[in-house]
């Protein structure tokens, strides 16, 4: 068995010390940075749904419904590469042949559904595009979500608002603490998404079905490390 020396065992006390000693003369801070602003894209979700004796005859009225969304799509300048098929489901439809419940369910039908999902990228065309859609064999919708066609330079807004949010934080820490502050050791970013929070103010009226669109704000957090300088 290998004995330690006395070297070896305050070499092996003094490493764990050190570094205890050198996470102490940090400055741990976060920073948040938000940018609102009005989107300029929406995403709509719509669709068809039949019901029918067979599973072709439902489809096939589903799809005779698309196929006439689709030219309403077209017509009204949405590019083909905005417009992606969501689901194509075909399910059976069941129900009892008896008011006690005895039988179990039989099939007595169909139903087929298609949505689509759709970019409008002029954005006050969107009321317009979903009356129109809806008119012309669209009979299900299934949501309408804002977002931005090119969110990366709100998103460098949020970052640099956050990154100075952190700087401030430290810097007052370390005035209130008596120390100076040293570089920049380590920083982290946590957060760069579009968050779910809306500024109605901002709100207009679209063309034939009312939309509003509001603010929609982008946050961004990040974690920094500092060194404290002697």
């Amino acid at each position: 068995m290998k004995m330690l020396t006395g070297t070896g065992i305050l070499l092996g006390l003094w490493l764990p010390l050190a570094a205890a000693a050198q996470d102490a003369r940090t400055i741990h801070t976060s920073g948040v940075g938000s940018v609102a602003e009005v989107p300029d894209m929406a995403e709509v979700s719509i669709g068809a749904t039949h019901e029918a004796l067979t599973a072709a005859a439902a489809l096939g009225a589903t799809s005779e419904d698309l196929r006439a969304v689709l030219d309403v799509l077209e017509a009204a300048g949405i590019a083909p590469r905005d417009i992606a098929t969501g689901s194509v489901t075909v399910q059976p439809v069941r129900s009892r042949g008896d008011q006690s419940q005895t039988e179990p369910p039989r099939i007595t039908g169909f139903q087929a559904s298609n949505t689509l999902s759709v970019r409008v990228r002029d954005i006050a065309q969107v009321g317009r595009v979903l009356d129109a859609a809806v008119q012309d064999g669209a009979n299900t919708f299934n949501g309408l979500r804002f977002s931005f066609q090119d969110p990366e330079p709100l998103q460098d807004r949020a970052r640099a608002a956050a990154v100075r949010d952190a700087m401030r934080r430290a810097a007052q820490l370390a005035a209130a603490s008596g120390v100076t502050l040293g570089p920049v050791l380590k920083i982290t970013e946590t957060d760069g998404a579009p968050g779910p929070s809306f500024d109605m103010a901002a709100s207009a009226r679209m063309s034939d079905v009312p939309v509003a669109v509001g603010e929609q704000t982008i946050r961004v957090r990040v974690e920094m490390i500092f060194a404290i300088d002697d």
